[in-house]
This record gives C-alpha cells, sequence and structure tokens, in this order.
C-alpha cells in the first residue's frame, strides 16, 4: 500500500453511497473541569488554518503543507480498501458504524471558542448514528475517479465534517473509501480505521461480533499531554535541545535549501505526486546496509536526504524538523487520533565523509532528537518563539517523513484488500517529503509548491535520492 494522491485513484464505476455522522454532543454542558480539550496540535491546527482576509482560495502553507483556503484548510488522509463478491450491506454499515462509535476521536466535534480556541465536542459512542446518502448510479471510470477524488476532499477543518465514508458498489465488488480530516488523524490512525472496518465486516457478514482490541481514547491522550507539561517554562532543561537548534538555525523552523521560485512565506497551489526509489530488493539490500553500520532504514533514508539535498546545492549541515509518534505500543496503539509530535534533527552531510560517518552522525543526530524532544512542538513554539504560534508556517520547511507500511495494523491483509492510501493536499508553501517503505520497496510521496523551478527541483532531487539510496543499497557508498 504505496501513499499517493488523491488524483491518482483507480476505481470503476458503480452505485455511489455516502455515510455521515449524525451525532448528539453533549461534552458542551460539561462543567470546566470535565470540558474536553484539544491536542496541541489540534489546537495550532485549528488556529492556523482560519482564512485570512483577502484569500485567494490558495491558502497560506503550514508544517505539513495544508493549505487555508475559503472555507478554512481541507487537508484530508483517505484510505480506500475491496470488497470482493456481492455486498452485503448491513453489515457495511454495522461495520462503519462500529469503526465511528470504537473510536472517541471520530465521534469528535469542532468549534471556535470566544477567546479564539477551539472547543472540543464529543458524542457518546450511543449517540451516534450514520445518514446514508444515495447518489446514484456512476457509468464511467473517469466519472467514478472524479466523484470519489472529490468525495475524499469533503471534509473541513473549522466546519466540518472531519470523517466521512463511502462506497462504489458493483454486482460483485465494492470499493470502500473514508476520508478524515489531518485535525483529527495522522496517516497511521487511517490504516487503523481501514482494518477495524475491513476486519468487523468480515465477522458481520458471517454473524459474529468483531474481535478487537481495546482502544485509549484521544481525548484522554490530549488531557494527559497538558497534564505532563502545564508546568513547563522558558527555563525548563527539556527545552536544551531545541534552545541549541534554534540558535544555530536562527530559529525553529529549518529553512528547505533548494530554489523553489516562490517568494518566503507565499502559497500557492499544490503538486503533490509519488515516486519509487527502491524496489523491493533494493530496499531489503539498504536495510543490510544500514544494519551493518548499526542503524535502520529510517536513518539511513534521513541521511540519504541529507546527501542528496547536499549535492543539488543544499548545505554541508543537514536540518530538518521529523515527525515522531507518540502513541506507543500500549492501549493507544490501536486508536485513532494525532499521535505525532514534530522534533529538529541535525548532523553533518560533509563530502567525503562515507557511508558509515554519516549514517552514524545521523542516528546519533536521531537518539539526541528523541531524548530531547519529550516537549510538543506546539508548546516550545509559545514559549520560544510566540511570534510563530497559531500561525502558518514563514517560509519553505526542510521537512522529511519515513514510515514503514509494513508495520501498521492489517498490513499483512493490504495486498488482498487491495488497500490504498491517499492525500489531499490543494495548497502549500514549501516541499514536503514523505518517505514510506511497503512489501513493494521504498517510495516518496512529496507536495510542493506549482511553480516551474518548484518541478525542475523536485526533478532533480528525487533523482539524486534515488541514486544515493541504490548506491547505499548496492554498493555501501553515496
Amino acid at each position: 500500500m504505496r501513499q499517493l494522491p488523491a488524483s491518482e485513484l483507480v476505481i470503476a464505476p458503480g452505485h455511489a453511497v455516502e455515510w455521515r455522522v449524525r451525532a448528539v454532543t453533549r461534552a458542551g454542558a460539561a462543567p470546566e473541569p470535565d470540558r474536553p480539550l484539544p491536542s496541541y496540535n489540534q489546537e495550532y491546527h485549528f488556529a492556523a488554518s482560519a482564512p485570512a482576509a483577502g484569500d485567494d482560495g490558495t491558502g497560506d502553507g503550514t508544517g505539513t503543507g495544508e493549505g487555508a483556503g475559503e472555507g478554512g484548510r481541507t487537508d484530508s488522509f483517505a484510505v480506500t480498501f475491496e470488497i470482493v463478491g456481492r455486498l452485503d450491506r448491513p453489515a457495511l454499515e454495522a461495520a462503519l458504524l462500529h469503526c465511528v462509535r470504537r473510536h472517541e476521536a471520530l465521534r469528535c466535534a469542532f468549534r471556535s471558542a470566544s477567546d479564539g480556541g477551539v472547543v472540543v465536542d464529543v458524542a457518546a459512542p450511543e449517540d451516534v448514528k450514520l445518514d446514508a446518502i444515495d447518489r446514484g448510479a456512476v457509468t464511467s471510470p473517469a466519472g467514478a475517479r472524479a466523484r470519489v477524488e472529490r468525495f475524499l476532499s469533503t471534509t473541513d477543518t473549522r466546519r466540518g465534517p472531519w470523517f466521512v465514508m463511502g462506497a462504489m458498489i458493483r454486482k460483485e465488488s465494492t470499493t470502500v473509501h473514508f476520508a478524515c480530516d489531518h485535525l483529527v488523524t495522522d496517516g497511521t490512525s487511517m490504516t487503523v480505521v481501514l482494518d477495524d472496518v475491513a476486519t468487523a465486516y468480515e465477522a458481520f457478514s458471517c454473524g459474529r461480533e468483531p474481535d478487537l482490541p481495546a482502544v485509549g481514547g484521544f481525548v484522554e491522550h490530549a488531557r494527559a499531554e497538558r497534564r505532563r507539561t502545564a508546568a513547563v517554562g522558558p527555563e525548563d532543561g527539556r527545552l536544551d535541545h531545541w534552545k541549541g537548534f534554534m540558535a544555530r538555525n536562527g530559529g525553529p523552523f529549518p529553512r528547505f535549501p533548494l530554489d523553489l521560485g516562490i517568494e518566503p512565506g507565499a502559497g500557492c497551489r499544490a503538486v503533490n505526486a509519488t515516486d519509487a526509489l527502491l524496489d523491493r530488493s533494493g530496499a531489503a539490500a539498504l536495510e543490510a546496509r544500514c544494519r551493518s553500520v548499526g542503524a535502520g532504514v529510517a536513518t539511513g533514508a534521513l541521511a540519504a536526504v541529507g546527501v542528496s539535498l547536499r549535492k543539488a546545492g543544499g548545505p554541508d549541515v543537514y536540518r530538518a524538523l521529523v515527525p515522531v509518534g507518540t502513541r506507543g505500543r500500549g492501549r493507544h496503539a490501536r486508536s485513532t487520533g494525532w499521535f505525532v509530535n514534530l522534533l529538529p534533527v541535525e548532523f553533518p552531510v560533509a563530502a567525503g565523509a562515507d557511508l558509515a560517518q554519516t549514517v552514524g552522525a545521523a542516528r546519533d543526530a536521531s537518539t539526541r532528537m528523541v531524548r530531547g524532544g519529550r516537549i510538543p512542538f506546539v508548546v516550545v513554539l509559545r514559549l520560544l518563539a510566540p511570534e510563530y504560534y497559531a500561525r502558518p508556517w514563514p517560509h519553505a520547511v526542510n521537512f522529511v517523513s519515513y514510515m514503514d507500511l509494513r508495520d501498521v495494523p492489517g498490513a499483512a491483509r493490504h495486498a488482498d484488500r487491495q488497500a490504498g492510501a491517499y492525500t489531499s493536499i490543494p495548497a502549500t508553501n514549501g516541499m514536503f517529503l514523505w518517505l514510506h517503505r511497503t512489501h513493494e520497496g521504498i517510495h516518496l510521496n512529496s507536495v510542493h509548491v506549482d511553480t516551474p523551478q518548484a518541478r525542475r527541483t523536485k526533478a532533480a532531487l528525487v533523482g539524486a535520492l534515488g541514486r544515493t539510496l541504490e548506491a547505499m543499497a548496492r554498493q555501501g557508498t553515496f
């Protein structure tokens, strides 16, 4: 299962049905101490998504490439899977409802508070219903793709809906699809949704109850995060890693070092594409090479990005922001929500250094990053760089992510379920890199501003990165 742009969705035509969550929310009337609060990420994301006066609809880019348009941000994660054979529609609707009731994050609604913040209303599981909307027959593959692509981009950060479900039903197969606004979930959470719904459908269609592990609530996770950081002040020693990075970098946001043909802070429509970097054997060879120098593939990929940027004209010290998961392996391992912190990484990628030196430097930097990154990124901004709080990112930021999709819930069933993952990101102000490994190899999903120069820069960088990874895997060199 690769991470692809929504525009690359391939879907056969059929009968289109959609479902929306309908709920009676009660949290707004809860006493103040018990009122649910958003996570730090949600608070920041919601505030930064407010459309600016005179917004032309393309929006300003932020840390993950989102754009604030007329109605706010519309960035979303989507997943699809196939049901082979004639659909048992009652079983599918039971599976969808089971998933929404099971996951607290999918029962949340968000609204602006009088103080400019965000209020979270959470529906009780028993108060959740699904409304089905029959969209009728779709007769062509192009029409099916256009309909589902539009559907997957209907989430809205500030006004909702935040989670939408649909199916393209045919006589002998059905494509089930979901989209969730980034305010609610991270990418891993959507793989959880896919596996939960597919597993529940298989159970209900056979007359059984789903057997899924217990999950923790995201509101509880957000509340615990706030408790842990309530007493953190600017002089807290846990901020030292960030302070050192900001002093050397000149601020919290490392700049993307190559020319994108756009003024700092300006945003425009985004280009989203996925490129293959290594096939299955190449990925296995890279893993073996990285292990031989005491590192993993994630560290090797990070080193490869730094080296490739330097080869393309970037600096000989690589600085980037890296998303790191916070869900752990306990009660939130199968929860949905936004379980990510953003941390700074910094290491040398000078010409002449061999693979062991550079990958070792990346490994040591990653260890320092994790140990020194206990404080949520949003709290860091509020304490150390308040001028950037609740605002879109000020310029193109060097951002890179690595994810092994072989390890997510349900990965062993991705092939037979014909699972797919998609992103919908309409606008940005920079270039963002999501490396991901699947059973087929290593791929790069990138989002960048739609300018001629950015297209050239991206093409050159993808070429350099592919060659660098191939050399690392096959020859043990850069």
